[in-house]
């Protein structure tokens, strides 16, 4: 919803809301403050009788809390003793925290400790509570869960900063991590001053202007309050807001900055600093911010330097809030907000850039990336400023559709867009989106183009070529390209227009960038040639290229053409001046796809690196093309050997001719080339070669043989007439990776062993392939990918190979081979290949018995039997395992279950196993029934295993999702970058220790010292495909077990320790 204010905040009905406890200060010091601070305007609220009524706070009162804007408690001998009192400071805590709302507590002639810690009166009145709680009976447990509450709210409210006053004692602000000052001889009004004083500083102040209309706003800003911890004194927070320019970063700032403002004695908003240091210095800077945070004016600084003291000095005891606005130079920091120590406990820095680097190297390790408006919010925002309100004729639907889609969710494109459209006719907005969609706005390119001005020359450089030409590209692809124009510095560059958020990479690996700032990089192009694309640096429009195809317009100053015609709505034979290419001597890369050239190319410029053309409509290359400096040639479904152009479609390659003359190629490619039959040997032989890629030729039958020194990747897939692996002529101690996915190779040459660097095996979807002994002596070789294969045979030795020992093993620690058909013979023949192995996976075959023999895999942490519908015996178990898995193992006997669940198997912990079928260990030190657990804990947080054990059900879709951990009712989020949810399948069981779960806080967090924590853990039963949370009558038994290597047991209760306490007594009296 669309708030049409300067803040989400300052709508309150009362400045101060009063707590205290009537008996004890209504008609002295509560009084007294109450009427000062009505004189001096301060709108407060006081309840009076009427409003309680009973023990419960009622509505009204509730009312009255949610509309204040700061709350005084005034925390007095009895205050505990009242019950209401207690509800009211436990619902105004709940308000607060949610709302970020200042809360001050007045210790009034009482000790802070004694509330901390419940002793004195305090101590006194919880235990009287529980007593009158005991003797009722009613309710219980309600009541026990009550209490516990008022001692977290009791606690929380000792640990706020506040004001401590005795009688005959000067007043001091109350800080849990500092000692308490007696200074005698103080007066009770000097003290009810100084409150007013502080309250009155609070609500003097304006809250800084946010934006006419905020949308989306308010879910970003709790976002960014949790990250701050505003209610922690302990320590100074910086928090970093990073982010494209115009996507809202200082919005956000200013209002996190309005919402919090009132928890600082000092306040300072420092506006555009990248701007404002250009123009006045670093010292004018520090001047505003010391005269804010001081009350002084005309502070007069010499130098930086003395700015940074005198910033030390002022501030080093100083509870400040302080935003540093569009940093864009590390120095800025350094010049302002160069230590956390050069402020005051409490204090919060927060930090807006477009560079993302710069916060890494300040070392501010809490960062918000602020992302794009969502459909729903662009089309409100763009409804506000363009019609003032957001009930709009439905005759501009449509283009403010394609206004929203321009945008791409930028606020800064839908506000000035919005204003500029404003009493517009719809005629006059599509005039207006056509307008823009050929040449930016003018002033969102200004804004945008201040992120690339900041630019070295070659990251412009860099930064242009991907916003007009590879934006969508796969990042390793992006960085070969890169690679052949720059050298690897590229790699740099890429990295630093990523942490400027001037690109992004995606879920997939794609390289990609916001529409207008891809837009603003394409004009910043075009504005070097408006009429002349033949003068411009980078041609990636179909139409452009074409005309400069066939106009032979072309000049020397084109470094990159990249032509997609799948950006056009239908594809079209190009009858173009096979001569273009003559005079565009610098063009460095060609890239040509989903296209139809009526002919070859006459000429091809030596300055090329990159050369990637689909379906290539020349049998050869031209006759004078020879660039030393070509790394990447890509010819798929290219027209070398057999040419027809009567129909294009069944243009083919049969062979591929000598490319000696071309000795720096460093990539290969012709995937998919379905009619290749023979390869020149010359390809063997490229020294600067680095990926040859075949994959997709099924009429190749040979491959020759390779001596290629750089090669990292060979990729022979889906080359299914391909019976023979080539012959490997010395060592080649790059490559790192083999891929032969659907392959008919069936066996491996002596020489496979020469590939020296091999790290990764991938051998899918293959035939019957016999690998050879010499596999055990690859030493780089880590991991084999084997999955879905019709017949698996083992290695074994082969004339004229060097003898291997029986007793040598593999470097192999990944070994995977899902679905190869492996049998029993499995474990005594090929297992012992691979002792050393880490993590194997023989889920999808057909043993019978996991024998005792998988002891010997003495490093195997992780075993995954999922789906071997045969297994019936575990015979043994690995001495390391920490995760076994052996899911739909329906087979399973009673006995192999009973091997799974072991004591000694997780007495150690840091296992998690989960299998076929309900069994429940017995030596748990807790169990119930039911889809939920709980336990009672004191000091720290201990270690424990879990166990559920799921029934059958007939329902389909049907899954546990869990467990989900309660703190003292605090939910305990798990990390989402880490880890999700235990998803868990009926009739199985789950086993598992709790740290496997990464959660996002350390546990000990929730923890209420001195007193009994409660947890509770529960499993939350699915259904259906979008896995909706139901209830379904599924037997579940659920577990708790103590690692007592690490807890002690005597912190530890499986009943409420307030209830055996209750029972205790009882029995006693």
């Amino acid at each position: 919803m669309a708030v049409a204010s300067s803040s989400l905040i300052y709508d309150y009905e009362y400045d101060v809301f009063l707590s205290f406890r009537g008996e004890d200060t209504r008609y002295g010091f509560t009084g007294n403050l109450y009427n000062a601070l009505r004189d001096n305007g301060i709108h407060t609220f006081i309840d009076d009788d009427q409003l309680q009524k009973g023990d419960e706070i009622t509505s009204a009162l509730e009312k009255a809390i949610e509309h204040s804007r700061i709350f005084i408690i005034v925390l007095s001998l009895n205050y505990a003793s009242s019950s209401f009192c207690l509800n009211e400071l436990t619902y105004i805590l709940h308000c607060t925290k949610r709302k970020s709302l200042l809360v001050l507590p007045l210790f009034y002639n009482i000790d802070p400790s004694d509330l901390r810690h419940h002793r004195g009166s305090f101590g006194e009145a919880l235990t009287n509570h529980e007593n009158n709680f005991k003797a009722k009976k009613e309710g219980l447990e309600h009541n026990m869960d009550k209490l516990h509450k008022w001692k977290m709210a009791l606690h929380q409210a000792a640990s706020l900063s506040g004001y401590h006053f005795k009688q005959g004692s000067l007043p001091n602000l109350a800080c849990p991590t500092r000692p308490q000052r007696e200074i005698r001889d103080g007066y009770e009004y000097e003290f009810i001053k100084k409150i007013v004083k502080l309250v009155s500083s609070k609500i003097n102040r304006a809250p800084l202007h946010v934006a006419d209309y905020t949308v989306g706003l308010e879910s970003r800003v709790l976002e960014v309050k949790l990250l701050l911890n505003v209610g922690s004194d302990d320590c100074v927070h910086m928090v970093g807001i990073h982010g494209i320019g115009g996507i809202g970063k200082t919005t956000l700032a200013v209002e996190v900055y309005n919402s919090i403002a009132d928890h600082f004695e000092g306040l300072c908003f420092l506006e555009n600093v990248r701007e404002n240091s250009n123009k006045h210095g670093l010292q004018h800077l520090q001047s505003i911010l010391l005269s804010e945070m001081v009350g002084e004016k005309n502070i007069n600084l010499a130098s930086v330097r003395q700015g940074i003291s005198m910033i030390q000095h002022r501030l080093r005891q100083k509870k400040v809030l302080l935003i540093v606005d569009d940093v864009d130079k590390h120095e800025q920091l350094q010049a302002i907000v160069g230590e956390p120590n050069w402020f005051g406990p409490g204090s919060r820095v927060i930090i807006t850039t477009r560079d993302k680097q710069l916060l890494a190297c300040h070392q501010v390790k809490t960062n918000y990336e602020v992302e794009k408006l969502n459909k729903s919010d662009a089309l409100q925002l763009l409804s506000w400023k363009a019609f003032k309100t957001d009930k709009v004729d439905t005759s501009y639907v449509n283009v403010m559709n394609r206004v929203v889609t321009y945008a791409s969710g930028l606020p800064l494109a839908l506000e000035v867009i919005g204003s500029n459209l404003f009493g517009k006719t719809v005629g006059e907005w599509e005039s207006a989106i056509n307008q823009y969609e050929k040449i930016p706005n003018n002033q969102i390119f200004k804004i945008l183009k201040k992120s690339f001005d900041a630019l070295e020359e070659q990251e412009k450089s860099v930064f242009l070529d991907i916003a007009c030409c590879f934006k969508g590209f796969r990042l390793k692809e992006v960085e070969d390209i890169l690679c052949a124009h720059y050298g690897d510095c590229m790699k740099y560059h890429i990295r630093v227009l990523v942490e400027k958020s001037l690109i992004k990479q995606n879920w997939y690996g794609a390289v990609t960038l916001h529409d207008l700032i891809e837009d603003m990089g394409k004009e910043i192009v075009r504005q070097k040639s408006p009429k002349e694309p033949g003068k411009r640096s980078r041609l990636w429009s179909p139409d452009d290229i074409i005309q400069v195809l066939e106009d032979d317009s072309g000049t020397g100053k084109i470094e990159i053409i990249c032509l997609d015609f799948s950006l056009l709505d239908k594809e079209e034979i190009v009858e173009w001046n096979r001569k273009a290419f003559k005079k565009m001597k610098n063009l460095k890369t060609l890239i040509i796809k989903n296209g139809h050239f009526s002919k070859g190319p006459k000429h091809l410029p030596n300055s090329l690196r990159v050369l990637e053309w689909l379906k290539y409509p020349s049998k050869g290359l031209p006759t004078d093309f020879c660039s030393k400096k070509l790394s990447i040639c890509k010819l798929p479904k290219s027209c070398f050997g057999s040419l027809e152009l009567a129909d294009l479609s069944k243009a083919r390659l049969t062979q591929i001719p000598d490319v000696s003359g071309l000795p720096n190629l460093e990539n290969i490619s012709f995937r998919n080339s379905d009619n290749l039959a023979t390869i020149h040997d010359s390809i063997g032989f490229l020294g600067k070669l680095k990926i040859l890629n075949a994959f997709g030729c099924k009429k190749l039958r040979s491959f020759p043989p390779l001596k290629l020194e750089s090669l990292e990747k060979l990729e022979l897939s889906y080359c299914s007439s391909l019976e023979s692996f080539p012959e490997i002529l010395g060592k080649m101690e790059n490559i790192t990776e083999l891929v032969l996915e659907a392959s008919a190779i069936k066996n491996f040459p002596v020489s496979f062993q020469n590939l020296t660097g091999l790290q990764e095996l991938l051998l899918r979807h293959c035939g019957v392939l016999t690998l050879p002994s010499s596999i055990v002596m690859m030493p780089k070789l880590v991991q084999i990918i084997a999955w879905e294969w019709k017949g698996w045979l083992f290695p074994k030795q082969v004339e004229g190979e060097e003898k291997v020992r029986s007793m040598m093993s593999s470097n192999v620690n990944c070994l995977r081979l899902s679905g190869c058909n492996l049998s029993d013979d499995f474990f005594s023949i090929g297992l012992s290949w691979f002792a050393n192995v880490k993590e194997l996976d023989l889920s999808r075959n057909n043993f019978k018995v996991l024998p005792e023999c998988i002891s010997d895999c003495q490093f195997l942490l992780e075993l995954n039997l999922d789906y071997c519908y045969c297994l019936q015996e575990i015979r043994g178990i690995p001495p390391s395992i920490e995760l076994f898995s052996a899911r739909e193992c329906k087979s399973l006997t009673s006995s192999g279950r009973s091997t799974l669940v072991n004591q000694k198997l997780h007495e150690v912990g840091n296992t998690l196993f989960r299998f076929s079928g309900a069994r429940f260990p017995e030596w748990f030190d807790h169990q119930s029934r039911g889809s939920s657990n709980s336990f009672w804990f004191r000091h720290k947080f201990p270690a424990i295993c879990l166990c559920i054990a799921i029934g059958p059900t007939h329902y389909e879709y049907f899954k546990i999702v869990g467990p989900t951990l309660t703190i003292n009712g605090i939910e305990c989020l798990p990390d989402d970058e880490d880890f999700d949810y235990f998803w868990m399948e009926p009739d199985h069981t789950h086993l598992f220790d709790l740290q496997k779960m990464h959660l996002r806080d350390n546990l000990d967090k929730y923890v209420v010292e001195n007193e009994w924590n409660h947890v509770e853990i529960t499993y939350h039963p699915t259904i259906g495909e979008r896995q909706k949370v139901v209830e379904i009558p599924v037997f579940t038994e659920t577990g708790i077990y103590v690692y007592k290597q690490r807890s002690s047991m005597v912190d530890i209760q499986f009943t409420d320790p307030y209830k055996r306490r209750r029972l205790d007594d009882d029995s006693g009296s």
